[in-house]
C-alpha cells in the first residue's frame, strides 16, 4: 500500500499548508529584517516588537523542521552503525577462523611434545644407549608388518637391535641403510621373540601371525598361564635384552595364547632403538673373566706320635 493511499494520506495538505505559510513568514521577516537594518533604529519599538515576533514564529516552525531533520540522521547513523557491524563481524569471523587454526596447532604440539617427553624417559635396567628415530609405516603386504625409521647405520644402528615404544617392545631391526632402517614388527609373520611369564617364570616364543595380538608359541612352564599375566623378553639367545616390556596374555578366539602387545595403546611414530649387540656390553669383559681362587688344598697334616713300646711280662 503506498502512502497516497494510506491512513496518513489526509494528513498531507495541512502540513503543506503549514510549510507553506511557515516559508512565507520567514521570507516577509528576513525582508523587514533586511530592510530595517539600521543601527537608530535597532532601539525602537517596533524592531523590538517584530524580533519578538519572529522569534515566537520561528521557534515553533523551527521545531517542527528539525524533526525530519532528526529522523534522517537517526537513520543515517544506524544504517552507519549496521554497516560498521557488519564489517566487524567479517574481521571477527576471520579472528577467530585464524586463532582456531592455531589453536589446533597447539594442542598437536602439547600431544606431540607429551609423546616426546614420555620417549625420552624409556629407560633400560641397567642403561643401555639409545637411538630416537621416527618411523613411518611400510606397507609389504596383508600379513608384513613393518615400519621405516630414519636413523641406521651413521648412528650405529645394526640388524637385530630392538625397537622400544611410548608403552614396550615395537620389534627389531631387520635392516640398515647408512641413514634408515627397517622395523620388523611384533605382529609380523617372520617375527619369533623369547619371552618369559613374570609370574611364573614360563618361557615360550612370540610368534607373529599377521594378527594384533601374536600368539604364545613353544610354551613351558609349570603353572598354567592365567588372564593378564605380564609377559616380558626372556633374553634368551643373547638377542634382545631381558625384562623389556611386551604385554599381557589373552586368551585368543581360537583357543590359543595370545599377546595383548602395550605398543598398541599409541601409535607407533616414534621409537628408541636400543644399540644392543649382546650381553657383554651390559659389564666390562674383565669382569667376566675368570678370577685366580685360592687354593682349596690345607696345609699336611702332622705326623701321628708313635706309639712306645711297652715290655713283655
Amino acid at each position: 500500500m503506498s502512502l497516497r493511499d494510506g491512513p496518513l494520506s489526509d494528513m498531507r495538505p495541512p502540513v503543506r499548508w503549514v510549510a507553506t505559510v511557515a516559508l512565507a513568514v520567514a521570507a516577509v521577516t528576513a525582508v523587514a529584517l533586511f530592510a530595517g537594518d539600521r543601527r537608530e533604529t535597532m532601539r525602537s519599538g517596533v524592531y523590538l516588537a517584530a524580533r519578538q515576533a519572529v522569534g515566537g514564529v520561528a521557534g515553533p516552525v523551527g521545531a517542527v523542521l528539525a524533526i525530519p531533520a532528526r529522523w534522517i540522521a537517526g537513520g543515517l547513523g544506524a544504517a552507519g552503525a549496521y554497516i560498521d557491524a557488519g564489517a566487524r563481524n567479517r574481521e571477527l569471523e576471520t579472528e577467530l577462523s585464524t586463532a582456531r587454526g592455531w589453536r589446533d596447532k597447539a594442542v598437536a604440539l602439547a600431544a606431540e611434545n607429551t609423546r616426546y617427553r614420555a620417549m625420552m624417559g624409556v629407560r633400560t635396567d641397567p642403561p643401555i644407549p639409545m637411538v630416537f628415530a621416527r618411523t613411518v609405516l611400510d606397507a609389504r603386504g596383508p600379513f608384513n608388518n613393518s615400519r621405516l625409521a630414519d636413523a641406521g647405520a651413521v648412528r650405529g644402528v645394526t640388524e637385530g637391535n630392538p625397537a622400544l615404544g611410548e608403552h614396550g617392545l615395537v620389534g627389531r631391526v631387520t635392516g640398515v641403510a647408512p641413514n634408515a632402517s627397517r622395523i620388523m614388527l611384533l605382529t609380523d609373520v617372520e617375527s619369533r621373540t623369547p619371552v618369559l611369564i613374570a609370574r611364573t617364570n614360563g618361557r615360550a616364543i612370540l610368534t607373529g601371525d599377521g594378527s594384533a595380538a601374536p600368539r604364545l608359541a613353544w610354551l613351558r612352564t609349570h603353572d598354567p598361564v592365567r588372564e593378564g599375566d605380564r609377559v616380558l623378553t626372556s633374553g634368551d639367545g643373547g638377542v634382545i635384552p631381558r625384562g623389556l616390556p611386551v604385554g599381557a596374555a589373552v586368551r585368543g578366539y581360537d583357543g590359543r595364547w595370545r599377546v595383548a602387545l602395550d605398543s598398541d595403546a599409541s601409535p607407533v611414530d616414534f621409537v628408541q632403538i636400543l644399540l644392543f649387540r649382546d650381553f657383554a656390553q651390559l659389564t666390562p669383559l674383565a669382569e667376566l673373566q675368570p678370577r685366580v681362587l685360592p687354593s682349596a688344598a690345607t696345609a699336611a697334616p702332622a705326623p701321628a706320635p708313635m706309639a712306645t713300646p711297652t715290655a713283655k711280662p
